[in-house]
């Protein structure tokens, strides 16, 4: 565990959604760890800066649309406007920032030629690719050997195969447009960026060099984190002074995910489910927890923890001991048995569920 001493001003990005499918619970899972993350530090009485991006530029997003014969702006708002009020429901509150990856073009084009300069990428056939090797943070993030990383850069998009590339660890920065994908230009040709440069150039223009608290769902340590971190170490002498992954939620023993439809979708538990129960579920597991299943027995531990809760009434109740769990790691299950404890001798708890953004229907 690594020791974290915030300053006035708290620094997060986290990784958003690629708005091509409607919210599930893995991200569920991921949001509302950040939001009590988030709810404790101005508890605290720091000023948060939490910036969460949509990457509405992306192979999967274009697929999506392709498919659909729709347009990949038009897939992204309506997607986006779902997640909204997902987590607006489930009770998150707003971040500080929630910029677009298509809002970033110019940034992005900026610090390809930053990597250039500082050779640190190259342009080979039609496509500018980062070298991995230019930077002594890559490896840092995941503690992956090469065959590792490559078996997870293969399942998350990445070709190691591509013979334009210098070695099958670099990642591309720029490349071509098909005709029926979205363009902008560049030194380099008309195309558009990579993933991994989207969230490096977003994060250095919302936050500048030093981000306190980077993170996301697990499946992004590789290859996602890692040449985010490589690639603004090699521009800039910030850097990230935590790294925060909240652990995958498996269905039916496979992870949850968008690529394999493997998937329980939020929209879908709260049409049966009050928001505060669902928020309950996803809180009674750890964030390191590796990994965790979700079931309808969560489900029904959360109706009977939330009417217990309610039925407590208003008050603090253990909210020192709440305050503390949070501190230790974010141990938010220590915190809702201390609530459970609590309202079983009858103490009002309503102050301590609000740290942890959970609504409760409290007696007239």
């Amino acid at each position: 565990m690594v020791e974290f001493t915030p300053g006035p001003v708290v620094r997060i990005y986290t990784c958003g959604i690629t708005p091509y499918d409607a919210t599930h619970m893995g991200h569920a899972a991921t949001y509302i760890t950040y939001d009590v993350l988030h709810r404790r530090l101005l508890d605290r009485g720091h000023e948060v800066r939490l910036v969460r991006n949509i990457t509405d530029v992306d192979d999967d997003l274009l697929a999506r649309a392709r498919r659909d014969g729709v347009n990949y702006l038009d897939l992204a708002f309506g997607q986006k406007r779902q997640f909204d009020e997902d987590l607006h429901r489930l009770g998150n509150l707003e971040p500080w920032s929630e910029p677009r990856a298509t809002s970033a073009i110019p940034d992005i084009r900026g610090m390809i030629s930053a990597l250039l300069e500082a050779d640190a990428a190259y342009v080979s056939g039609d496509a500018v690719y980062f070298d991995h090797a230019a930077s002594a943070a890559f490896g840092t993030v995941s503690g992956y050997d090469m065959h590792t990383m490559l078996v997870a850069g293969r399942a998350k998009g990445e070709d190691p195969d591509d013979p334009a590339k210098r070695h099958p660890l670099d990642t591309v920065l720029w490349k071509p447009s098909l005709d029926d994908e979205p363009a902008w230009e560049s030194p380099w040709g008309r195309g558009r960026p990579g993933w991994h440069i989207e969230c490096a150039a977003l994060s250095l223009r919302e936050l500048g060099p030093t981000v306190d608290i980077h993170g996301g769902g697990c499946d992004l340590v590789y290859p996602h984190h890692e040449f985010f971190a490589a690639q603004t170490d090699a521009v800039s002498s910030g850097g990230v002074s935590l790294w925060m992954h909240q652990s995958c939620v498996e269905l039916n023993d496979e992870h949850m995910a968008k690529s394999t439809g493997n998937l329980i979708f939020v929209g879908d538990l709260l049409s049966s489910h009050p928001a505060p129960v669902v928020r309950l579920a996803v809180l009674s597991k750890h964030y390191r927890t590796k990994p965790w299943r979700w079931s309808d027995e969560l489900l029904a531990e959360a109706i009977d923890r939330h009417g217990s809760w309610s039925a407590a009434g208003d008050g603090p109740g253990p909210i020192e001991q709440v305050r503390a769990a949070l501190d230790d790691d974010l141990d938010v299950p220590s915190a809702v048995e201390a609530i459970d404890a609590a309202a079983a001798r009858g103490q009002g708890v309503s102050e301590s569920a609000g740290l942890l953004g959970v609504r409760l229907q409290l007696p007239n």
